[in-house]
Protein backbone atom coordinates (compact mmCIF):
# COMPACT_ATOMS: atom_id res chain seq x y z
CA UNK A 1 0.00 0.00 0.00
CA UNK A 2 1.20 3.63 -0.75
CA UNK A 3 -0.65 6.68 -0.84
CA UNK A 4 -1.03 10.25 -0.32
CA UNK A 5 -3.31 12.04 1.70
CA UNK A 6 -4.65 15.22 3.11
CA UNK A 7 -3.90 15.64 6.48
CA UNK A 8 -7.89 17.26 7.26
CA UNK A 9 -9.32 14.43 5.66
CA UNK A 10 -7.47 11.50 7.05
CA UNK A 11 -7.82 13.12 10.48
CA UNK A 12 -11.24 13.66 10.04
CA UNK A 13 -11.99 10.33 8.83
CA UNK A 14 -9.57 9.12 12.27
CA UNK A 15 -12.34 10.56 14.19
CA UNK A 16 -15.00 9.01 13.46
CA UNK A 17 -13.21 5.54 13.42
CA UNK A 18 -11.02 5.29 16.36
CA UNK A 19 -13.83 6.48 19.28
CA UNK A 20 -15.31 2.80 18.26
CA UNK A 21 -12.28 1.41 19.41
CA UNK A 22 -11.35 0.73 23.36
CA UNK A 23 -8.61 2.00 24.84
CA UNK A 24 -8.00 -1.41 26.58
CA UNK A 25 -8.41 -4.70 24.51
CA UNK A 26 -7.82 -8.00 25.56
CA UNK A 27 -7.66 -9.05 21.53
CA UNK A 28 -5.04 -7.11 20.01
CA UNK A 29 -6.31 -6.75 16.79
CA UNK A 30 -9.58 -4.56 17.76
CA UNK A 31 -7.05 -1.60 18.73
CA UNK A 32 -6.55 -0.84 15.29
CA UNK A 33 -8.05 0.58 12.28
CA UNK A 34 -8.07 -1.55 8.96
CA UNK A 35 -6.95 0.61 5.92
CA UNK A 36 -7.55 -0.47 2.92
CA UNK A 37 -6.55 1.54 -0.20
CA UNK A 38 -7.74 1.17 -3.81
CA UNK A 39 -10.29 2.78 -6.53
CA UNK A 40 -9.03 6.65 -5.67
CA UNK A 41 -9.21 5.91 -1.91
CA UNK A 42 -8.72 4.80 1.45
CA UNK A 43 -11.32 3.23 3.18
CA UNK A 44 -11.44 2.82 7.39
CA UNK A 45 -13.14 0.63 9.40
CA UNK A 46 -13.04 -0.30 13.25
CA UNK A 47 -14.95 -2.45 15.68
CA UNK A 48 -15.49 -3.93 19.07
CA UNK A 49 -17.39 -6.60 18.38
CA UNK A 50 -20.59 -4.71 18.83
CA UNK A 51 -20.40 -1.98 16.86
CA UNK A 52 -18.28 -1.15 13.33
CA UNK A 53 -17.81 2.07 11.72
CA UNK A 54 -16.28 2.29 7.68
CA UNK A 55 -15.55 5.45 6.75
CA UNK A 56 -13.99 6.23 2.88
CA UNK A 57 -12.06 9.26 1.91
CA UNK A 58 -10.40 10.57 -1.01
CA UNK A 59 -6.60 9.67 -1.54
CA UNK A 60 -3.77 9.52 -4.00
CA UNK A 61 -3.67 5.88 -4.00
CA UNK A 62 0.04 5.06 -5.87
CA UNK A 63 -0.33 0.98 -4.73
CA UNK A 64 -3.23 -0.47 -3.81
CA UNK A 65 -3.30 -2.77 -0.55
CA UNK A 66 -4.53 -3.08 3.23
CA UNK A 67 -2.93 -3.06 6.75
CA UNK A 68 -3.90 -2.64 9.93
CA UNK A 69 -2.33 -0.11 12.50
CA UNK A 70 -2.76 1.27 16.01
CA UNK A 71 -5.62 3.07 15.51
CA UNK A 72 -5.56 5.84 18.71
CA UNK A 73 -1.53 6.16 18.00
CA UNK A 74 -2.23 6.95 14.05
CA UNK A 75 -5.16 9.73 15.18
CA UNK A 76 -2.39 11.12 17.46
CA UNK A 77 -0.05 11.38 15.62
CA UNK A 78 -2.56 13.24 12.11
CA UNK A 79 -3.88 15.33 15.17
CA UNK A 80 -0.52 16.88 16.15
CA UNK A 81 0.74 17.17 12.72
CA UNK A 82 0.61 21.05 10.77
CA UNK A 83 -2.21 22.22 8.95
CA UNK A 84 -2.41 21.53 5.06
CA UNK A 85 0.25 18.91 5.68
CA UNK A 86 0.31 15.97 2.67
CA UNK A 87 0.63 12.37 4.47
CA UNK A 88 2.14 9.71 2.63
CA UNK A 89 1.41 6.29 4.29
CA UNK A 90 2.75 3.18 2.88
CA UNK A 91 3.52 -0.18 3.91
CA UNK A 92 7.03 -1.80 4.48
CA UNK A 93 6.54 -5.53 5.71
CA UNK A 94 4.77 -5.56 9.05
CA UNK A 95 5.44 -1.77 9.52
CA UNK A 96 3.73 1.54 8.34
CA UNK A 97 5.31 4.05 7.80
CA UNK A 98 4.01 7.64 7.82
CA UNK A 99 5.60 11.14 6.53
CA UNK A 100 4.92 14.68 6.40
CA UNK A 101 7.58 17.07 5.81
CA UNK A 102 9.76 16.55 7.85
CA UNK A 103 7.65 14.08 10.05
CA UNK A 104 9.11 10.49 9.97
CA UNK A 105 6.79 7.44 11.86
CA UNK A 106 7.00 3.78 11.61
CA UNK A 107 4.20 1.92 12.88
CA UNK A 108 3.93 -2.10 13.84
CA UNK A 109 0.78 -3.19 11.74
CA UNK A 110 -1.29 -6.68 12.37
CA UNK A 111 -2.19 -8.74 8.86
CA UNK A 112 -5.47 -7.42 8.03
CA UNK A 113 -6.33 -11.04 7.69
CA UNK A 114 -6.90 -11.53 11.67
CA UNK A 115 -9.55 -8.61 11.34
CA UNK A 116 -12.83 -9.43 12.01
CA UNK A 117 -15.54 -8.74 9.35
CA UNK A 118 -19.04 -7.83 10.81
CA UNK A 119 -21.63 -7.99 8.20
CA UNK A 120 -25.26 -6.45 8.12
CA UNK A 121 -26.90 -9.64 6.94
CA UNK A 122 -30.26 -9.50 5.57
CA UNK A 123 -31.73 -5.83 6.98
CA UNK A 124 -35.21 -5.91 5.44
CA UNK A 125 -36.39 -2.83 6.79
CA UNK A 126 -35.24 0.90 5.16
CA UNK A 127 -35.86 4.61 5.73
CA UNK A 128 -34.30 7.97 5.83
CA UNK A 129 -34.19 10.03 8.97
CA UNK A 130 -33.26 14.03 8.43
CA UNK A 131 -30.81 15.62 10.32
CA UNK A 132 -33.15 16.92 12.13
CA UNK A 133 -34.99 14.05 13.20
CA UNK A 134 -32.37 11.82 14.15
CA UNK A 135 -31.05 14.53 16.23
CA UNK A 136 -34.48 15.14 18.11
CA UNK A 137 -34.68 11.32 18.24
CA UNK A 138 -31.68 11.48 20.29
CA UNK A 139 -31.34 14.53 22.38
CA UNK A 140 -34.30 14.26 23.82
CA UNK A 141 -34.31 11.00 25.26
CA UNK A 142 -30.69 10.04 25.47
CA UNK A 143 -29.98 11.29 29.11
CA UNK A 144 -32.86 8.95 30.52
CA UNK A 145 -30.95 5.67 29.12
CA UNK A 146 -30.28 3.42 32.24
CA UNK A 147 -26.91 2.72 33.07
CA UNK A 148 -27.54 -0.41 35.20
CA UNK A 149 -25.99 -3.35 33.33
CA UNK A 150 -28.21 -6.00 35.31
CA UNK A 151 -30.86 -4.30 33.33
CA UNK A 152 -29.43 -4.66 29.83
CA UNK A 153 -32.37 -4.10 28.01
CA UNK A 154 -32.48 -0.13 29.23
CA UNK A 155 -29.07 0.50 28.38
CA UNK A 156 -30.26 1.90 24.77
CA UNK A 157 -33.07 3.53 23.17
CA UNK A 158 -36.24 1.70 22.45
CA UNK A 159 -37.34 2.89 18.58
CA UNK A 160 -40.56 1.53 17.41
CA UNK A 161 -43.44 2.56 15.25
CA UNK A 162 -46.51 3.13 17.83
CA UNK A 163 -48.85 0.61 17.10
CA UNK A 164 -51.97 1.49 15.28
CA UNK A 165 -50.45 4.58 14.03
CA UNK A 166 -47.83 5.41 11.41
CA UNK A 167 -46.01 7.69 14.36
CA UNK A 168 -42.27 6.70 14.78
CA UNK A 169 -41.38 6.81 18.40
CA UNK A 170 -37.66 6.48 20.55
CA UNK A 171 -38.39 5.71 24.46
CA UNK A 172 -35.59 5.47 27.04
CA UNK A 173 -36.25 4.75 30.74
CA UNK A 174 -33.91 4.42 33.48
CA UNK A 175 -37.09 3.36 36.12
CA UNK A 176 -36.83 6.56 37.58
CA UNK A 177 -37.81 8.87 34.61
CA UNK A 178 -38.70 8.23 30.95
CA UNK A 179 -38.16 10.07 28.32
CA UNK A 180 -40.71 9.78 24.90
CA UNK A 181 -40.10 11.51 21.65
CA UNK A 182 -42.55 10.86 18.39
CA UNK A 183 -42.84 12.10 14.99
CA UNK A 184 -44.25 11.02 12.01
CA UNK A 185 -42.96 7.94 11.05
CA UNK A 186 -40.66 8.39 7.32
CA UNK A 187 -41.71 6.10 4.37
CA UNK A 188 -40.02 2.60 4.45
CA UNK A 189 -40.58 2.52 8.45
CA UNK A 190 -43.93 1.02 9.03
CA UNK A 191 -43.92 -2.64 10.00
CA UNK A 192 -40.03 -2.19 11.46
CA UNK A 193 -39.53 -4.29 14.36
CA UNK A 194 -39.39 -3.10 17.49
CA UNK A 195 -35.44 -2.16 18.40
CA UNK A 196 -33.49 -1.19 21.39
CA UNK A 197 -30.44 1.00 20.34
CA UNK A 198 -27.67 0.42 22.24
CA UNK A 199 -26.01 3.28 24.49
CA UNK A 200 -22.25 3.37 22.82
CA UNK A 201 -24.28 3.26 18.90
CA UNK A 202 -26.33 6.02 20.46
CA UNK A 203 -23.48 7.97 21.14
CA UNK A 204 -21.20 7.37 17.77
CA UNK A 205 -24.45 8.64 15.73
CA UNK A 206 -24.92 11.54 17.68
CA UNK A 207 -21.38 12.71 16.68
CA UNK A 208 -21.99 11.81 13.22
CA UNK A 209 -25.20 14.05 12.88
CA UNK A 210 -23.16 16.87 13.90
CA UNK A 211 -21.22 16.24 10.39
CA UNK A 212 -23.84 15.65 8.03
CA UNK A 213 -26.78 17.98 6.46
CA UNK A 214 -28.22 15.32 4.70
CA UNK A 215 -30.49 12.50 5.00
CA UNK A 216 -28.96 9.94 7.49
CA UNK A 217 -30.27 6.22 5.93
CA UNK A 218 -31.58 3.57 8.22
CA UNK A 219 -31.33 -0.11 7.79
CA UNK A 220 -32.25 -3.10 10.32
CA UNK A 221 -33.08 -6.34 10.98
CA UNK A 222 -34.06 -7.58 14.24
CA UNK A 223 -30.82 -8.36 15.50
CA UNK A 224 -28.62 -5.23 13.96
CA UNK A 225 -29.21 -1.61 12.56
CA UNK A 226 -27.42 0.30 10.25
CA UNK A 227 -26.73 4.37 9.27
CA UNK A 228 -25.17 5.57 6.45
CA UNK A 229 -24.43 9.50 6.77
CA UNK A 230 -22.47 10.71 4.41
CA UNK A 231 -19.15 8.87 3.63
CA UNK A 232 -19.46 6.84 7.03
CA UNK A 233 -21.28 3.78 7.86
CA UNK A 234 -22.13 2.61 11.25
CA UNK A 235 -23.44 -0.78 12.01
CA UNK A 236 -24.74 -1.79 15.33
CA UNK A 237 -26.09 -4.84 16.89
CA UNK A 238 -29.15 -4.13 18.82
CA UNK A 239 -30.08 -5.43 22.33
CA UNK A 240 -31.26 -8.82 22.71
CA UNK A 241 -34.06 -8.13 25.03
CA UNK A 242 -37.85 -7.29 25.76
CA UNK A 243 -38.49 -3.35 26.27
CA UNK A 244 -41.00 -2.61 29.19
CA UNK A 245 -44.30 -1.94 28.42
CA UNK A 246 -43.72 1.91 29.10
CA UNK A 247 -47.49 3.02 27.99
CA UNK A 248 -48.09 2.01 31.71
CA UNK A 249 -46.20 3.92 33.40
CA UNK A 250 -47.13 7.19 31.81
CA UNK A 251 -50.32 8.69 34.06
CA UNK A 252 -53.37 9.20 32.30
CA UNK A 253 -54.95 11.08 35.54
CA UNK A 254 -52.83 13.94 36.28
CA UNK A 255 -55.05 16.92 36.51
CA UNK A 256 -53.29 19.78 38.28
CA UNK A 257 -51.35 21.38 35.96
CA UNK A 258 -48.25 23.97 36.74
CA UNK A 259 -46.77 26.51 33.97
CA UNK A 260 -43.93 27.89 34.30
CA UNK A 261 -40.55 29.69 32.56
CA UNK A 262 -37.76 27.30 32.41
CA UNK A 263 -34.89 29.09 32.55
CA UNK A 264 -35.82 30.93 35.50
CA UNK A 265 -37.21 27.12 37.21
CA UNK A 266 -33.72 25.66 36.20
CA UNK A 267 -31.55 28.31 37.56
CA UNK A 268 -33.61 28.44 41.05
CA UNK A 269 -33.28 24.46 40.87
CA UNK A 270 -29.39 24.71 40.52
CA UNK A 271 -28.76 26.99 43.33
CA UNK A 272 -30.87 24.94 46.16
CA UNK A 273 -29.48 21.57 45.10
CA UNK A 274 -26.32 22.99 46.33
CA UNK A 275 -27.28 22.33 49.74
CA UNK A 276 -28.85 19.23 49.21
CA UNK A 277 -26.34 15.99 49.81
CA UNK A 278 -24.67 14.42 46.88
CA UNK A 279 -26.19 10.70 47.35
CA UNK A 280 -29.52 12.18 47.64
CA UNK A 281 -29.67 15.58 45.24
CA UNK A 282 -33.38 15.78 46.70
CA UNK A 283 -35.26 19.29 46.35
CA UNK A 284 -38.44 19.58 47.52
CA UNK A 285 -41.56 21.21 45.73
CA UNK A 286 -44.16 23.02 47.03
CA UNK A 287 -46.98 24.32 44.98
CA UNK A 288 -49.05 27.13 45.71
CA UNK A 289 -51.52 29.73 43.95
CA UNK A 290 -49.27 31.68 41.82
CA UNK A 291 -46.37 30.47 43.49
CA UNK A 292 -43.93 27.37 43.63
CA UNK A 293 -41.04 27.16 46.40
CA UNK A 294 -37.79 25.12 46.20
CA UNK A 295 -36.21 23.82 48.82
CA UNK A 296 -33.13 21.28 49.92
CA UNK A 297 -31.65 20.40 53.53
CA UNK A 298 -28.75 18.47 54.39
CA UNK A 299 -27.58 17.57 57.92
CA UNK A 300 -24.29 18.75 57.43
CA UNK A 301 -24.78 22.12 55.03
CA UNK A 302 -28.10 23.89 55.81
CA UNK A 303 -31.02 24.66 54.14
CA UNK A 304 -31.59 26.32 50.99
CA UNK A 305 -35.28 28.01 50.28
CA UNK A 306 -36.36 30.07 46.96
CA UNK A 307 -39.77 31.05 45.40
CA UNK A 308 -40.61 31.71 41.96
CA UNK A 309 -43.80 32.79 40.59
CA UNK A 310 -45.97 30.45 38.14
CA UNK A 311 -48.74 30.02 36.90
CA UNK A 312 -50.93 27.76 38.72
CA UNK A 313 -54.32 27.51 40.16
CA UNK A 314 -54.92 24.56 42.08
CA UNK A 315 -54.92 22.89 45.58
CA UNK A 316 -51.24 22.97 47.25
CA UNK A 317 -49.33 20.05 46.72
CA UNK A 318 -45.58 19.06 47.85
CA UNK A 319 -43.55 16.94 45.54
CA UNK A 320 -39.85 15.84 46.23
CA UNK A 321 -37.83 15.01 43.09
CA UNK A 322 -33.72 14.38 42.08
CA UNK A 323 -32.07 17.72 41.26
CA UNK A 324 -30.51 16.60 38.49
CA UNK A 325 -33.14 14.93 36.99
CA UNK A 326 -35.15 18.14 36.51
CA UNK A 327 -31.91 20.19 35.14
CA UNK A 328 -32.13 17.06 32.59
CA UNK A 329 -35.58 18.09 31.60
CA UNK A 330 -35.47 21.45 31.35
CA UNK A 331 -32.26 21.31 28.99
CA UNK A 332 -34.65 19.96 27.02
CA UNK A 333 -37.63 22.31 26.52
CA UNK A 334 -36.44 24.49 23.64
CA UNK A 335 -39.81 26.86 23.88
CA UNK A 336 -38.52 28.45 27.19
CA UNK A 337 -41.88 27.37 28.99
CA UNK A 338 -42.27 23.89 30.80
CA UNK A 339 -45.77 22.27 32.26
CA UNK A 340 -46.15 20.01 34.72
CA UNK A 341 -48.99 17.51 35.19
CA UNK A 342 -49.18 16.04 38.79
CA UNK A 343 -51.58 14.22 40.36
CA UNK A 344 -50.31 13.78 44.18
CA UNK A 345 -47.12 13.96 45.93
CA UNK A 346 -46.50 9.78 45.34
CA UNK A 347 -47.47 9.65 41.56
CA UNK A 348 -45.25 10.04 38.65
CA UNK A 349 -45.41 13.43 37.43
CA UNK A 350 -45.68 14.07 33.30
CA UNK A 351 -43.63 17.08 32.10
CA UNK A 352 -43.40 18.81 28.63
CA UNK A 353 -42.84 21.59 26.33
CA UNK A 354 -45.61 23.99 26.39
CA UNK A 355 -45.59 24.54 22.84
CA UNK A 356 -44.16 21.46 21.67
CA UNK A 357 -45.85 18.20 22.59
CA UNK A 358 -43.86 16.23 20.55
CA UNK A 359 -41.06 14.98 23.96
CA UNK A 360 -43.17 13.91 26.83
CA UNK A 361 -40.93 13.38 29.98
CA UNK A 362 -42.03 11.09 32.93
CA UNK A 363 -40.59 11.86 36.62
CA UNK A 364 -41.13 9.41 39.82
CA UNK A 365 -41.36 11.38 42.89
CA UNK A 366 -38.97 11.10 45.97
CA UNK A 367 -39.53 10.96 49.81
CA UNK A 368 -38.20 14.14 51.19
Amino acid sequence: MKITIERAALLKALNHVQSVVERRNTIPILSNVLMQAQDGGLSLTATDMDIAIVDKVEATVNEAGSTTAPAHTLYDIVKKLPDGAQVNLSTNGDQLELVAGRSQFTLQTLPQDDFPVMTGGDMPTGFALTSSEAKLLIDKTRFAISTEETRYYLNGIYMHVAEGSDTLRAVATDGHRLARVEFPAPDGAAGMPGVIIPRKAVQELRKLIDETDGDIAVNLSDTKIKFEAGATVLTSKLIDGTFPDYERVIPQGNDKVMSLDTRSFAEAVDRVSTIATEKMRAVKMAMDSGVVTLSASSQDSGTAVEEISVDYANDRIEIGFNSRYLLDIAQQIESGSAQFIMADPSSPTIVQDAEDKSALYVLMPMRV
